[in-house]
């Protein structure tokens, strides 16, 4: 027997499929081939890298859905029918959790939640050939415990050089945009350090992307676990929350289990945004604040991602652009300027509806209009066009040469030692390129595969 999974693209530029040169291996796959038994065989395609062999005879297609890949998904499960019309299809993924009406519509059989408590009985219905249409996924389970990714499926494959592996899942925090607060109902969950330990030594690469939400949302977890990678001596990455800067026993051990940066949602620098979308943990550190926390991860020598929402009913053009010198100024690492997206099912999605501000039918990720980094509603303080257009800006301005250049002569983090160094001046372009490649593009393929 053979199941096939699928990584979905986002969708087309230029009248041909987006081929992503940056491409990072798709973990949550390498999770679901290492949870089918043995004499399953797993093949993987990623469609961002790579063509879909439709005909490729196979007993399953396992697909699994982003909100930006839903469109594309949708097309290839139409296409895996027409090519092998008794073959099912599984969708799974954040997406289909969210939304699990919608994607029943395109599929034979929908995973609703994380796959390790039901992959087993899905695996064991396909065998009888009696799938069922709905698989719904225990939540409290451990994820992925005593289980250590399949990486053998990623070779050959040219993703980028960096593991990329999981401790923890889901946030305990209550972001009204957040989809993920929705998916895991604001708790996190943490697998067991000596599983960690155990998948990083079975792998060769020392630098590592910890792809957790949060990963200092428990913060003696957290511990626990940068107290065991020290005597690893890995180089890693993951996201983690601004109050983590309030321990200073966490950010020591952090900084020595080898903890290069983090993505940190600063969302605005406004309190009246951040009081709007419910990050108190942002609270405290906003406006004036913001300086201190900045000097506190120079202290520490950390390569910060800032991550901005732009749009919130506060925001006019003004405070958006200040966002962008603010970024700027402070000489970050990196910087996402993200659109504040109305993901279904979240609270802010439901208040955008109430009040008849969604645009696109109020199905953007489905809308064969819709493109990528467009604004999908109508914002209190200026057009959608416009906010569409000023984050555009944003994001060019602060990853145009001249601001990258400028941004590199920061001492203690991206000129601290040789590993930033390189760091900045390897990824900055990447960040660069996607900037301009990636917007404006459209969903789907919209052709017959």
């Amino acid at each position: 027997m053979r199941i096939t999974l699928i990584k979905p693209n986002i969708g087309i530029r230029e009248y041909s499929l987006y081929r992503d040169n940056a491409s990072m291996e798709p973990l949550g796959l390498g999770v679901l081939a290492a949870l089918t038994p043995a004499d399953v065989e797993v093949k993987m395609y990623d469609d961002r890298i790579e063509q879909i062999p439709y005909d490729e005879p196979t007993d399953l297609v396992a697909i699994t859905v982003e909100t930006y890949t839903a469109c594309r998904s949708y097309e290839i499960a139409l296409a895996y029918k027409k090519h092998q019309p008794s073959t099912p299809i599984l969708l799974g993924g954040m997406h289909v959790t969210l939304i699990p009406d919608e994607a029943a519509i395109h599929a034979d059989s929908i995973m609703i939640g994380d796959a390790e408590d039901k992959w087993d009985e899905m695996i064991e219905d396909l065998r009888r050939k009696d799938l069922k249409p709905l698989y719904v996924c225990d939540f409290q389970n451990c994820p992925q415990k005593g289980i250590l990714t399949r990486r053998d499926i990623f070779a050959g494959k040219k993703y980028m050089p960096i593991t990329l592996l999981q401790f923890s899942r889901g946030c305990r925090y209550n972001c009204r945009y957040c989809a993920s607060s929705v998916y895991f109902k604001c708790k996190q969950y943490t697998r067991p350090v000596e599983d960690v330990i155990r998948e990083i030594k079975s792998q060769k690469r020392k630098l590592l992307f910890f792809v957790d939400d949060n990963i200092v949302a428990d913060k003696e977890k957290a511990k626990e676990l940068f107290r065991a990678l020290i005597p690893l001596k890995v180089k890693w990455v993951s996201q983690g929350s601004i109050d983590m800067l309030d321990d200073d026993e966490l950010m020591r051990l952090m900084v020595k289990s080898g903890c290069l940066g983090n993505v940190i949602g600063f969302e605005s620098i406004a309190t009246e945004s951040i009081d709007a979308m419910r990050k108190g943990v942002n609270k405290r550190y906003s406006d004036a604040k913001y300086a201190e926390a900045i000097e506190k991860l120079r202290h520490y020598g950390l390569q910060t991602w800032a991550a901005f929402t732009l749009g919130h009913d506060a925001d006019t053009p003004e405070s958006i652009l200040e966002t962008e010198r603010f970024a700027k100024k402070n000489k970050f690492c990196f910087a996402a300027y993200n659109i504040l997206m109305p993901y279904p099912n979240t609270s802010l999605y439901r208040q955008l509806e109430s009040e008849e501000r969604l645009l696109y039918d109020g199905t953007w990720w489905l809308h064969p209009d819709y493109k990528f980094n467009y604004a999908a509603f109508t914002p209190k303080n200026m057009t959608p066009d416009e906010l569409t257009e000023i984050s555009f800006f944003c994001r060019s301005d602060f990853n145009s040469k001249k601001s990258i250049l400028y941004r590199l002569f920061e001492p203690r983090t991206n000129m601290r030692n040789p590993i930033r160094f390189f760091s900045y001046l390897m990824y900055n372009p990447i960040f660069r390129r996607e900037v301009f490649e990636k917007q404006g593009m459209t969903f789907g393929y919209n052709k017959n595969e």
